[in-house]
């Protein structure tokens, strides 16, 4: 239930050549208190609720628990939702024995693409594909629950 996580701008869309899946995702907050946020995800045809809890000094680990519910649920549930709805493309593209997950970001965040690895450790190593950009890890303003708040367009 901790998850392990590191964030970075991606520099080109090379990654599309390399993806093995591309899934819409609509998503909102329940909360997004900065002690814990409750997300309300639609994933393709799957909806997904998610608590996360703070995130450690340095932004790679954090509490997450995560579960399957019902799309018909998730749909109604996005509709309480804190303003600030998010809708994403994910790419899943496998690299050097690692899954990279790519969010391409779309309305008022169109422009913003950024990739988040989970590692086992948080001082795991691993190789670093061409496209990857800057680490994010730990920038606030690149979490999904302030984007919802002040979208890419405003920065």
């Amino acid at each position: 239930m901790i998850e392990i996580e590191r964030k970075f701008l991606v520099t080109s869309d090379a990654f599309k050549k390399e993806a093995t899946s591309k899934t819409l995702i609509i998503q909102g907050f329940l909360n997004t208190h900065p002690e814990r946020t409750v997300r309300v995800r639609v994933a393709g045809e799957k909806g997904i609720l998610t608590v996360k809890g703070k995130s450690s000094e340095d932004g790679t680990t954090r509490f997450e628990w995560e579960t399957e519910i019902p799309l018909k649920e998730a749909k109604k549930l996005l509709q309480l939702c804190e303003k600030g709805i998010i809708e994403k493309y994910r790419y899943e593209v496998p690299f050097a024995k690692t899954l990279f997950e790519i969010d391409e970001f779309l309305g008022d965040n169109e422009g913003l693409v950024m990739a988040e690895i989970e590692l086992n450790e948080v001082n795991q190593t691993f190789k670093k594909p061409s496209w990857l950009g800057e680490e994010v890890t730990g920038d606030i303003k690149y979490y999904n629950s302030q984007i919802s708040k002040n979208p890419f367009k405003n920065w």
